[in-house]
C-alpha cells in the first residue's frame, strides 16, 4: 500500500520519543528531548469536534537539559526514564472557574493551552495559553539512579499490575524494581551481559526481559521458529496482552528483527506466545522493515507496530494479520506507538472507529492512525439471501424447462 496522509495531532519542538494515554481524563501525553534549550514533557487534551478526534495542547513540562526516553503511566503518576534517572511525577487535571493565570512558581511549568496552536512569537518565548476552565498541575516527585554502566542510559520502565511496584532497566543488563512511590529498591538482579531491550510485566508477576535472542525464562524463538538461512534475530519487544473473551487468559506478543542489516532484509517477525507455559503460539512474518516498537491495546484485541522507516501498522493480535498499514507516515524511525484506551473516555471519543494508535517519531510529530469499524454482514441478511437464490434458480429452472417442476 502507497503513502496517504495521516492526520497529526501535535508538532514538538523537539524530537519526540515516548507517549503515554490517560484514559480518565483524555490526555494524550507525549515526551522527549532535543537538546539543551528544548526538552519536556507535552500534554494534550483529546476531544470530538464534528465527529473527528482531535488534540489541543494542554500544558508543557520543562525537564532542563534531561531529554524523556520513555515512560509508563499509572493512575496519575508518571515515571519518566531521564538519561541514568528514573523521575516520577504527579499530574492534576481540574476545572478552575474565573479567570486563569499562569503559575509560574516552582515547577517550571509552561501553561496552558489554545485549540489551534500557539502564535510565532509564543512559540519562540517558550509561553503557550489555553481557555478558561482548564488547568493541569504537574509536581516532581521522586528520582533515583537507575542504570550504573559506564555510559548509562536506562532504555524501559513500567508498572506492575497493581502500580506499586516500577521496573527499569538499562544499558548495564541489571533489572531493579522501586516502591512506588518511594523509589525504594526491593530487587536487583543481572539479567543480561548487555543492554535490556524491553521489559514487560505481566499481571501475575511475571516479568519478560529481552536481550539479543534471549528470554530471562529462557525461551529460544529461533528453536520453535521459522527455519532461516543463516539469518541470526534478535528480540526487539515485547509485551503482554489480554485474550478477548477470557478475563482469565493472558498472552506474550514478541517482534524478533534480523540482528544485523543485510541487503536484500530479511522479513522480521510477530509472535504470540502462551502466558502461562510461555510455548510459541503462532509466527508470522510482519514485513522487511525493521520494528522499533510494539504496543497492545487494553482488551488484547490489536497491535500496534512502528518501524525504523516511519511506516505504522496495526494487526489483529489472534491471528496477527495486518488490517491496516501507511508507509514511511513519518519518514524517520517511530519511537513510540500507543491505542486509545477502551475504557473511560475512550468509547466516546473512537466514534465510530473500531480503535485508534497515535504514534511519535523523531521528525517531533504526533500523528493519529484510526482503524474504522469491520462491518459485518447479519446472519439474518445472508439466510434471506440464500432463500432468495433458491428461489430465482428454481425460477430459471422452470423456464428454461417447463416440466421441471
Amino acid at each position: 500500500m502507497g503513502r496517504r496522509r495521516v492526520p497529526e495531532l501535535y508538532r514538538a519542538p523537539f524530537p519526540l520519543y515516548a507517549l503515554q494515554v490517560d484514559p480518565s481524563a483524555g490526555l494524550l501525553i507525549a515526551a522527549g528531548g532535543g537538546g539543551a534549550a528544548k526538552t519536556g514533557i507535552k500534554n494534550g487534551v483529546l476531544e470530538q469536534i464534528n465527529g473527528h478526534l482531535s488534540a489541543s495542547l494542554l500544558h508543557s513540562h520543562d525537564t532542563d537539559t534531561r531529554a524523556t526516553m520513555n515512560l509508563a503511566l499509572a493512575g496519575d503518576i508518571l515515571a519518566a526514564g531521564q538519561d541514568a534517572h528514573c523521575q516520577l511525577l504527579r499530574f492534576r487535571a481540574h476545572q478552575q472557574k474565573g479567570s486563569h493565570k499562569a503559575e509560574k512558581a516552582g515547577s517550571k511549568e509552561q501553561g496552558p493551552r489554545q485549540r489551534k496552536g500557539p502564535s510565532p512569537a509564543e512559540k519562540k518565548s517558550g509561553t503557550e495559553t489555553q481557555p478558561e476552565g482548564v488547568e493541569l498541575r504537574v509536581e516532581n516527585l521522586q528520582s533515583v539512579q537507575t542504570d550504573f554502566s559506564p555510559d548509562p542510559l536506562q532504555k524501559v520502565v513500567c508498572f506492575n499490575h497493581d502500580n506499586t511496584l516500577l521496573a527499569t532497566g538499562g544499558t548495564d543488563g541489571y533489572v531493579r524494581v522501586w516502591k512506588v512511590p518511594s523509589l525504594e529498591k526491593v530487587l536487583e538482579f543481572k539479567a543480561h551481559e548487555g543492554e535490556i531491550e524491553d521489559l514487560a510485566l505481566g499481571p501475575d508477576g511475571k516479568a519478560s526481559v529481552w536481550q539479543k535472542d534471549q528470554l530471562v525464562t529462557q525461551l529460544h524463538w529461533q528453536e520453535n521458529g521459522p527455519t532461516f538461512l543463516n539469518t541470526p534475530y534478535r528480540y526487539r519487544a515485547c509485551r503482554f496482552g489480554q485474550v478477548p473473551d477470557r478475563p482469565a487468559g493472558l498472552r506474550l506478543f514478541t517482534v524478533q528483527i534480523p540482528h544485523k542489516r543485510v541487503r536484500p532484509p530479511p522479513p522480521c517477525y510477530l509472535t504470540a506466545w502462551d502466558g502461562s507455559t510461555f510455548l510459541p503460539l503462532r509466527t508470522k512474518s510482519c514485513g522487511h522493515e525493521a520494528i522499533s516498537c510494539l504496543s497492545v491495546s487494553e482488551s488484547g484485541t490489536f497491535l500496534g507496530l512502528g518501524t525504523v522507516t516511519g511506516s505504522v501498522a496495526i494487526y489483529i493480535a489472534f491471528s496477527l494479520q495486518r488490517l491496516y498499514y501507511v508507509r514511511e507516515a513519518h519518514g524517520i524511525v517511530v519511537t513510540d506507538v500507543a491505542f486509545l484506551p477502551e475504557k473511560g473516555r475512550g468509547p466516546e471519543l473512537l466514534g465510530s472507529h473500531e480503535t485508534a494508535l497515535f504514534s511519535v517519531a523523531v521528525d517531533s510529530r504526533c500523528q493519529l492512525h484510526l482503524l474504522p469499524s469491520r462491518r459485518s454482514v447479519p446472519v439474518w441478511l445472508l439466510l434471506l439471501l440464500c432463500v432468495g437464490l433458491i428461489v430465482v434458480t428454481i425460477l430459471l429452472l422452470q423456464s428454461a424447462f417447463p416440466g421441471f417442476l
